[in-house]
């Protein structure tokens, strides 16, 4: 009797409580936004995302405060969308760090950038690189996603940089393209006058190919070189247009 008294007054409180959740909702929708808020910085727990301040409204994750590298940001932001109640995020975190110049940034990231993935077909990737107020837009051609991917890290993880915007364009990955991109190297590194860019990794004629249209990066020492070049992939068959970016040294830039 005593138990089925006692189970009666616990199904009327539940009953009660679930009314009072009906009748205010925005109760129950706090409540849980301060559980996720709770995971979210359980999430973020390493000392590098110390200075991390995060706040969830209506399933939305805000995160602000500061890091010391722009890798912990967009890091943060991939924790937090694991996150098991979060429905979206708005990262609002500040990249601290060093002061570095747009000028400097440029030239380190540009060196680093230029002997990435060597041996791994680099030839084939034709990255461009701008800085402006820290913020590093990374545009051009790559082969395949690991060549994308490597850079992005690479730039992600400079001290110095405060974001960075991806505009890299993968090249097909179609067993056709990659013939014509093996074709052309070919061609063009194996004649006599052009033979001499493959000896420096970091400065070759950059080869890229979308749907057997090819295209020439990189800085050659003469309008000859330029211009056999151009020849030489333009004779590769199966190709259907070439289109020649490739700069003369000391020369007005083209594009």
């Amino acid at each position: 009797m005593k138990n089925t008294k006692r189970n009666l007054r616990a199904a009327l409180l539940a009953a009660l409580l679930g009314a009072t959740l009906l009748t205010f909702p925005g109760i129950s929708a706090a409540a849980d936004d301060s559980s996720t808020a709770a995971s979210v910085q359980s999430k973020l727990g390493d000392s590098k995302y110390k200075n991390v301040k995060v706040t969830v409204e209506n399933s939305i994750a805000i995160l602000s405060g500061t890091v010391d590298l722009y890798e912990y940001k967009a890091d943060a932001d991939k924790r937090v969308h694991k996150v098991k109640g979060v429905t979206a995020v708005r990262n609002d975190i500040q990249v601290a760090g060093p002061n570095v110049s747009d000028q400097e940034l440029n030239s380190k990231l540009l060196e680093k950038l230029t002997y990435d993935r060597v041996g791994y077909g680099n030839v084939f990737d034709a990255i461009s690189l701008k800085v402006e107020s820290g913020v590093v837009t990374l545009g051009g051609h790559a082969k395949d996603y690991p060549d994308r991917d490597s850079a992005l890290a690479l730039v992600s993880t400079y001290p110095g940089v405060k974001d960075v915007v991806d505009e890299i364009q993968v090249d097909p990955l179609s067993p056709m393209d990659w013939q014509a991109r093996i074709a052309v190297e070919r061609a063009v590194y194996g004649f006599p006058s052009l033979n001499k860019y493959a000896i420096d990794p970091a400065k070759p004629i950059r080869i890229s190919v979308q749907n057997g249209n090819v295209e020439l990066y990189g800085v050659v020492d003469s309008q000859a070189d330029k211009d056999t070049a151009f020849i030489r992939a333009n004779g590769v068959p199966g190709v259907f247009s070439v289109k020649n970016y490739l700069q003369v040294a000391n020369q007005a830039t083209e594009k």
